[in-house]
C-alpha cells in the first residue's frame, strides 16, 4: 500500500512541476482570461501532455478530460450518459523522446485507445511521430475537449462529415514555426476499412465514418496522407486548411475484388476568432470518393460519391472581461449532405442533406469545468422532417 501511495504521489508531482513549468500556454495556467481562450493560445490534450513533459526532466504526467450529458428529444424520453471518461498519460525518457497515449470509457462499458503514439522532437520546429494518431482535419478532431467547444454535443459535421473521432495508425513529422506563426503536420496513415469480408462499412447516412479502424486490428492494402496548416500569426486569429487523400482498404481476399476499395480525397477549412467577449468559428469540408458504383453494387449499400458540411458560430460572453468565470451564449447553423452527388446506380437520398441550428449557453465555472445548455433544432430536405431536441452536460478538462 506504502508503495502504491508512493507512485501516486510522484505523479501527481510530477503532473503539476510540468503544467507550471510547460512552454506553451495552458488554460490551466494563464491569469490573462481575455488571451486565455485566443484560438492562437488554446492547445488540446496530447499537446498539454507534452507541455506538461517539458518541465521535467524524466517522468510521468497524467491528465483527463470527461463528459456527462442529458439529451431530450421533442416526445421521446431523455437519455443521461457518462459519455465518455478520458486519462491522458505521458512518460519522458529524456529531452527528445516522449510517449503520449490517451484511453477512453465510453458509456460506462466501451473502452478504446484514441491515441497512443512516441513524439521524438528535435526542435520546435520538427518533431517525428510514430503510433496511433488523430487525423488533422477540421478542428473538433484535435480540439475535442469540452471546454474547447460550445455545445453539449459535438458538431454534426465533425460526426457525419469529418468523421470526428478520426485516428489512425501511422507515421509523420510536425511543427512550429513561431516567427511566421505557423504549424505544420505531415503524416502517412492507414486508411478507412470499407468491407471487412462479410459486408460494407461505409454507407450513405454517414459516409466514412463505419469504416474508421481505430488502431484495432487495422487492415492495410494502401497507404494514405494526411496533412494541416495551421496560421495564428495575427492575434486572436487562428486559420487552418488540411487535406486527406488515398483510398480504403479490404481485408485479404476481399480486396482483390473490383469495387471493394474506394478512392478518398479530402479537403478542409475551419478558422477561429476572439476579440474581447466576441468570438467566432466556422469550418467547410468537402470529400470527393472513386468507385462509389462499384463499392454499391458489391455491397448493396447508398454510399455518395461526393460528401460535404460547414458551420458557422458566434458567441458573446455575457460577463465582464474581467472576471475568472465566462457565461458564452452562442449560435451555431450547420448544414451537410452525405448525398450531395450520387453514381447513377442509387438514387439521391433527401433525408441524408440535414441542417440544424444550435442555441445555448456554456457557462465555465473556471478554466477546466464547464456547464452547458442548449436547443438544437433538426431538418432534412424532406418537407415537415423539423425536430427539436434540448440538451445538457456537465465537461471537465485537466
Amino acid at each position: 500500500m506504502k508503495k502504491i501511495l508512493f507512485i501516486i504521489f510522484v505523479i501527481t508531482i510530477n503532473n503539476t512541476y510540468g503544467q507550471v513549468s510547460g512552454q506553451l500556454i495552458d488554460s490551466t495556467t494563464v491569469s490573462n482570461y481575455t488571451s486565455l481562450y485566443s484560438p492562437i493560445n488554446q492547445i488540446n490534450g496530447y499537446q498539454r501532455i507534452l507541455n506538461n513533459l517539458s518541465g521535467i526532466p524524466q517522468g510521468v504526467t497524467i491528465g483527463g478530460y470527461g463528459e456527462v450529458l442529458y439529451n431530450k428529444p421533442d416526445d421521446l424520453n431523455a437519455e443521461i450518459d457518462v459519455q465518455r471518461l478520458v486519462m491522458l498519460f505521458g512518460y519522458k525518457f529524456d529531452e527528445r523522446v516522449q510517449f503520449v497515449t490517451e484511453i477512453e470509457f465510453e458509456h460506462v462499458k466501451e473502452v478504446y485507445i484514441e491515441q497512443a503514439f512516441i513524439n521524438y522532437s528535435i526542435s520546435p520546429k520538427l518533431n517525428l511521430r510514430a503510433g496511433l494518431m488523430l487525423v488533422p482535419m477540421g478542428i473538433v478532431n484535435e480540439f475535442h475537449e469540452p471546454t474547447t467547444f460550445n455545445g453539449v454535443e459535438r458538431p454534426s459535421v465533425d460526426n457525419k462529415i469529418i468523421p470526428t473521432t478520426w485516428r489512425e495508425i501511422g507515421v509523420g513529422a510536425s511543427g512550429r514555426i513561431d516567427n511566421i506563426g505557423l504549424r505544420y503536420q505531415a503524416y502517412l496513415f492507414n486508411g478507412f476499412l470499407s468491407h471487412d469480408g462479410d459486408s460494407g462499412k461505409l454507407k450513405g447516412s454517414n459516409a466514412l465514418r463505419g469504416g474508421r479502424q481505430k488502431g484495432a486490428e487495422s487492415t492495410m492494402s494502401n497507404l494514405n496522407i494526411a496533412g494541416k496548416l495551421d496560421y495564428y500569426g495575427i492575434n486572436g486569429l487562428r486559420l487552418g486548411i488540411s487535406g486527406y487523400n488515398g483510398k480504403t482498404s479490404a481485408v485479404d481476399g476481399q480486396n482483390k475484388i473490383s469495387g471493394s476499395e474506394v478512392g478518398v480525397s479530402m479537403v478542409g477549412i475551419d478558422g477561429r476568432y476572439s476579440y474581447k467577449k466576441f468570438s467566432a468559428r466556422g469550418q467547410y469540408t468537402f470529400a470527393s470518393l472513386s468507385d462509389t458504383d462499384l463499392y454499391n453494387n458489391l455491397t448493396a449499400k447508398d454510399l455518395g460519391s461526393e460528401i460535404y458540411g460547414y458551420y458557422i458560430e458566434t458567441g458573446y460572453n455575457l460577463l465582464s472581461v474581467k472576471n475568472k468565470q465566462r457565461l458564452i451564449s452562442f449560435i451555431r447553423y450547420e448544414n451537410f449532405d452525405t448525398h450531395h452527388s450520387v453514381e447513377s446506380n442509387i438514387s439521391k437520398n433527401h433525408e441524408y442533406h440535414r441542417k440544424e441550428w444550435t442555441y445555448g449557453f456554456s457557462y465555465h465555472l473556471a478554466p477546466g469545468s464547464v456547464f452547458k445548455i442548449d436547443y438544437q433544432n433538426k431538418s432534412t430536405n424532406i418537407p415537415n422532417s423539423l425536430k427539436g431536441q434540448f440538451n445538457m452536460g456537465i465537461g471537465v478538462w485537466f
